[in-house]
């Protein structure tokens, strides 16, 4: 065999084996989370539904995919306060479903300007970022459990009957609640944050 052939078959060789490895770790190529690795600090609420603290991609994919609005609540009681959010924050919605799929169309997440104790935040609207809806940001008591959260009030906005809460659930990767604080307090959606 030709040097030539020889080069061509291990040509083909790399890009099987590349492809087999891509099978073997959906989602690994174009910066996509594949599998979780084995973290000691890994929290498993069961089923495919866990807390990656040293990889955000995974926790974001977890919470989006793989956990139940049971586990889901159960995180966000089982977390604390964290940090404060800082700086531009990507964002996908959680549940319900059929606003999950469109939500990436009208909004993609939010930009804080926060020091330690809170500040304020603009939402980023369409695939373009633009800001819009502010809010406050700030320490409140929790509707579900009445215990610290970050809260985002959007009174200077629009529409202030909007209420968010996050808890960071991770480092890095906040998850929470989006109300609806009319005459009655109704759930709109659940959100991430990274």
């Amino acid at each position: 065999m030709s040097t030539f052939g020889v080069r061509v078959l291990g040509v083909i060789a790399l890009a099987s084996g590349l492809c087999l490895g891509l099978a073997l770790a959906p989602g690994s190529y174009l910066g996509l989370a594949g599998p979780a690795t084995a973290d000691p600090g890994t929290t498993d609420y069961g089923g495919g539904c866990a807390l990656y603290p040293g990889d955000r991609a995974a926790t974001i994919d977890s919470l989006r995919f793989r956990c139940s609005a049971e586990q889901q609540d159960a995180i966000f009681r089982d977390a604390t306060r964290g940090d404060v959010p800082m700086g531009v924050k990507d964002g996908w919605v959680t549940r319900p479903p059929t606003t999950q799929a469109i939500a990436p169309a009208f909004w993609i997440g939010k930009t804080f300007y926060t020091g330690p104790d809170g500040g304020r935040l603009m939402n980023r609207l369409t695939g373009a970022g633009i800001e819009g809806w502010p809010a406050d940001v700030y320490t409140a008591p929790a509707l579900v459990d009445g215990q610290p959260v970050w809260a985002f009030n959007y009174a200077p906005s629009p529409t202030p009957q909007i209420y968010d809460e996050v808890r960071e659930v991770t480092p890095g990767v906040w998850f929470g609640y989006s109300w609806w604080r009319g005459d009655q307090t109704t759930l709109l959606l659940t959100f991430a944050l990274a």
